[in-house]
């Protein structure tokens, strides 16, 4: 079924034990397949989880981080960087915000994104987010995720958030008081399921910041870099945020993140405020110049081409065990009746040398590369109905 166990991931592994691994291990990857350590090869529809959008050993991003190996890998934020500097100016033209602040992962801007939210808000400290939320495992971000499942045995959470329910925009003017600053959401909800917002609930969270003088916080650390044939998710939905955040898809698997923030927030940051040694590193940030260089109009527009094409091949298939399909771009959930466990699913995909994982109560999540196509499409619908017919079988 499942290729051979290298020796270091046997039990007696000395890696803490925080991941439910599957006993698969990929030791190379080419374009949109990833290949294990007997050479069998897989469909990877799931990126590294929305990480690479433009397939395993791209040679244009490839190229970019080869030279600057070649050159130097870390000086440290304490001098200054062109590259740096011409990222920022990308990520500021896209998103028609001013400032960015680089780090490390989602969770890392998510976290300047609470505390630059906070040192505006001078004594308005609250932020609310929605339930289902992700933004990330370390403590602040942590206790923004309204998820109860993520706090058991890490409390006291850090205080100051509010939750509401995702889609009501009605439950955030009820939270409202004197306090609160920011309103942060995901514009989809991506481990919760990919749970989309309903029409206008993101226009009218925009009016509500209007209306009080709030900031909108936007995570789009899953959902940005073109992932849903946008450069940002919220760009569908007309709506201008104060912060952005960004991850995952910046730099093809090299690690960065991004706070992308306004004018008006960023004269209050001074130096000294935050920081991070890793962060802007020369290597990710080659990456990430590539990323969005490749990352064009007309690539965006196939994105959304090629993702509706499999949302439509998707819905088209009939089995008592799907409840719902839904998504964006390439962006994709397919919930399945309680017939159905999803973690059953992704284990039956993976023998089939299909990469895929699940996302909320029992939702597979499908986050295929930008540069799939119809082949690949039909490749994993035959994989897939294959192994609904025969699960539906057995029940």
């Amino acid at each position: 079924m499942y290729p051979q166990k290298n020796l270091v991931l046997e039990a007696k592994s000395n890696l803490l034990q925080n991941y439910k691994r599957l006993p698969v291990e990929f030791t190379d990857g080419d374009g949109v397949y990833l290949y294990d350590n007997e050479g069998g090869e897989y469909l990877d529809f799931l990126c590294g989880i929305a990480v690479t959008g433009f397939g395993h050993s791209n040679s244009i991003i490839k190229r970019a981080v080869e030279e600057q190996l070649n050159s130097v890998w870390h000086v440290s934020n304490l001098f200054e960087s062109s590259e740096q500097e011409i990222l920022a100016k990308k990520l500021a033209h896209k998103s028609g915000l001013e400032k960015v602040f680089f780090c490390n992962s989602g969770t890392e801007a998510n976290e300047a994104a609470i505390k630059f939210a906070r040192k505006y808000g001078g004594e308005k400290t609250s932020i609310i987010t929605a339930i289902g939320g992700f933004h990330g495992r370390t403590m602040g971000s942590l206790s923004a995720s309204a998820q109860v499942k993520l706090w058991e045995g890490f409390h006291p959470l850090t205080p100051g958030f509010k939750y509401v329910p995702f889609n009501d925009a009605e439950a955030i003017r009820n939270s409202l008081t004197k306090d609160v600053i920011a309103i942060m959401l995901e514009p989809i909800q991506g481990e919760a399921g990919i749970i989309l917002p309903s029409p206008g609930y993101l226009k009218e969270v925009e009016e509500i910041c209007d209306e009080f003088g709030l900031l909108l916080i936007l995570d789009e650390v899953q959902t940005g870099i073109g992932r849903t044939g946008k450069f940002f998710a919220h760009q569908w939905y007309n709506v201008h945020p104060d912060i952005i955040t960004a991850a995952k898809g910046i730099a093809n698997g090299l690690p960065l993140g991004a706070t992308i923030l306004s004018g008006k927030i960023a004269e209050c940051i001074k130096p000294g405020d935050h920081g991070s040694t890793f962060g802007g590193n020369p290597l990710s940030v080659a990456a990430a110049n590539s990323v969005l260089n490749l990352l064009s109009a007309e690539t965006m527009a196939e994105i959304s081409h090629i993702g509706n094409l499999f949302l439509n091949e998707l819905i088209k298939i009939n089995s008592p065990l799907i409840k719902n399909v839904r998504g964006l771009g390439l962006m994709i959930g397919i919930e399945f009746s309680e017939m159905a466990p999803a973690s059953q699913i992704v284990e039956l995909l993976l023998q089939k040398k299909v990469v895929a994982c699940v996302a909320g109560r029992n939702t597979l999540r499908l986050l295929p590369p930008f540069i799939i196509t119809k082949k690949h499409i039909i490749q994993f619908i035959e994989s897939f109905t294959s192994i609904l017919k025969a699960f539906h079988l057995d029940k």
